[in-house]
């Protein structure tokens, strides 16, 4: 693992601690992982309908229900893509921490093109109807999007990647009169 210093003279587990840019979230509070909120939420929702539409004679309204969250999953997966590509910036090469990134980035790449082929198929079908493939494809990718979570937890949790440096949470348990 390199624990050298990085570009900016900075060890690379500081380095990964901050923000590439304004654009990616105030040190310590990323905007990646607050963004991914949307499309797991959507997502989730989405497999819940599919579960109700196949205990329901009158399906309609969750076939539908199903696709529009599907599409704003993906749209807000795209948005949360974005701010994830400014904090693998931060991440150094040939680490521990950037090979789980980018296996977090396949997962979740995959996850998003069967998502979006869920949506299409289900699009391209009778309006209303139930679509098997749509439902196949988009539990595939939801199974996908829990490994890549617990992958987003090993990048956060494990390695602290945009996470408060130790001094910085350490001084959060101490009294105000001992705090640096």
């Amino acid at each position: 693992m390199s624990t050298g210093p990085g570009p900016n003279g900075r060890d690379d587990l500081v380095r990964s601690k901050h923000p590439a840019t304004v654009l990616a979230g105030p040190y310590g509070h990323p905007f990646h992982a607050t963004v991914v909120m949307i499309p797991i939420g959507a997502w989730t929702a989405s497999v819940i309908f599919d579960i109700a539409s196949l205990f329901t004679d009158d399906r309609e309204l969750f076939v539908l229900g199903a696709q529009w969250l599907i599409a704003i999953g993906v749209v807000g997966a795209v948005v949360a893509a974005v701010l994830g590509l400014l904090d693998l910036r931060v991440i150094a090469p040939a680490t521990k921490a950037r090979r789980t990134a980018l296996t977090h980035l396949g997962f979740n790449l995959a996850a998003v093109v069967l998502f979006a082929l869920s949506w299409i198929v289900r699009v391209a079908g009778p309006e209303g109807d139930l679509s098997v493939l749509g439902i196949i494809l988009a539990w595939v990718a939801f199974l996908l999007v829990g490994v890549s979570g617990f992958l987003g937890g090993e990048l956060a949790y494990r390695y602290g990647v945009r996470v408060a440096e130790e001094q910085t949470q350490r001084n959060g348990f101490l009294a105000p009169a001992d705090r640096r």
